[in-house]
């Protein structure tokens, strides 16, 4: 046998037995030093898998009639829940999630209930937290943006100890998460033995943000992506969101994309507006399917309304403004038509 290196051809030498089996043991040894290294690597990098077999609360036609629980509280491992407030209680019907480190927990949102009594969220919070040194762990409450119906809940929260909250408007949220060049870079919390990375995602919102859990590999994406209507208040902003969300996860995971609210059917037919009453729901979760997609369809987005399978995409305020500018126009054409008509009966 030869061995190679730069300078040309070794003449051929031989081991001993001892010289041998030395070599052996050494390489042997390396090699299942490196196993033990790396698979508990491997293994942390696998996401703990959860459960999603759930029928939320889908609300009632006549909610007076039809009593409901106002808050639904889904276990998908032991340290991650999801809580729906119940349609009855609020059209908006959100879902609020907390995870649970070692050193602390992460509520991401707080619902559009302040009424601790309709709606007992605090309390109900605090019993899921697990003890820590004889007291509660400590919890820190953060917002996906800034629409009340995400931080409504937020005053249930002022009073406790070892509580957080994070601040709602623009800048407060860039100082808080230390995003020095917004909306670009990431951010990340530190739960303990938990990392939640978040990701600038404006567009719905200038505030708005995603949260991508690397326990789960879920992405809690707020409004920026769920099955509904997707709200878009700067589409230049929310192309390079989604862009950017892409990008990230890239290498990373994804098991579910987990969103705000539920506004279509199985169908993917929206509920109506302000409906308390959400029969044969959408399953709550996305797929990366759906977040690659979205880029193409905001490139495409004509500025008013387009239906995909999972979402629709809707600007409000150009809405508002095309109808308000039909109805100046009907109303223009109505006066017009009535000054012919009395002209020609004066004729």
């Amino acid at each position: 046998m030869k061995v190679f290196n730069r300078n040309g051809p070794r003449p051929r030498t031989s081991l001993l037995p001892s010289q041998f089996i030395c070599v052996t043991w050494k390489v042997a040894t390396g090699m299942a030093l490196s196993a033990f290294l790396l698979t508990p690597t491997l293994a942390w990098s696998q996401p703990v898998p959860g459960s999603l077999e759930v029928h939320w609360n889908e609300g009632a036609s006549d909610c007076s009639a039809t009593p409901q629980e106002p808050l639904q509280v889904h276990q998908y491992e032991p340290q991650t829940f999801i809580l729906r407030q119940s349609p009855c209680a609020d059209f908006e019907a959100n879902f609020i999630y907390l995870l649970i480190g070692s050193d602390k927990a992460l509520l991401i949102d707080t619902g559009a209930v302040a009424d601790p009594k309709a709606m007992p969220l605090a309390k109900t919070i605090l019993e899921l937290l697990p003890d820590k040194d004889h007291k509660k762990l400590p919890l820190l409450v953060a917002h996906t943006h800034r629409h009340l119906d995400h931080r409504a809940g937020d005053p249930q929260f002022e009073s406790l100890p070892s509580v957080q909250i994070v601040p709602i408007d623009l800048e407060g949220v860039r100082a808080f998460y230390g995003f020095n060049n917004w909306p670009n870079g990431t951010a990340h919390l530190d739960l303990g033995d938990r990392t939640v990375d978040v990701i600038p995602t404006p567009g719905h919102n200038k505030t708005h943000i995603a949260f991508y859990d690397d326990r789960t590999g879920i992405l809690f994406s707020g409004d920026f992506l769920l099955p509904g209507r997707l709200l878009i208040e700067d589409s230049a902003a929310y192309h390079e969101s989604a862009l950017r969300v892409v990008d990230f996860l890239k290498t990373r995971p994804l098991t579910h994309i987990l969103g705000g609210h539920i506004e279509l059917n199985a169908a993917g037919r929206a509920y109506r507006f302000g409906s308390h009453y959400h029969p044969n729901e959408h399953r709550l979760e996305l797929a990366r399917a759906d977040l690659t997609a979205l880029p193409t369809a905001l490139e495409r987005f004509n500025g008013f309304y387009a239906r995909y399978p999972n979402y629709i995409l809707t600007n409000p305020i150009h809405n508002l403004l095309a109808l308000a500018i039909i109805a100046v126009a009907v109303l223009i054409f109505v006066v017009w038509g009535v000054r012919r008509l009395l002209r020609r009966r004066r004729g």
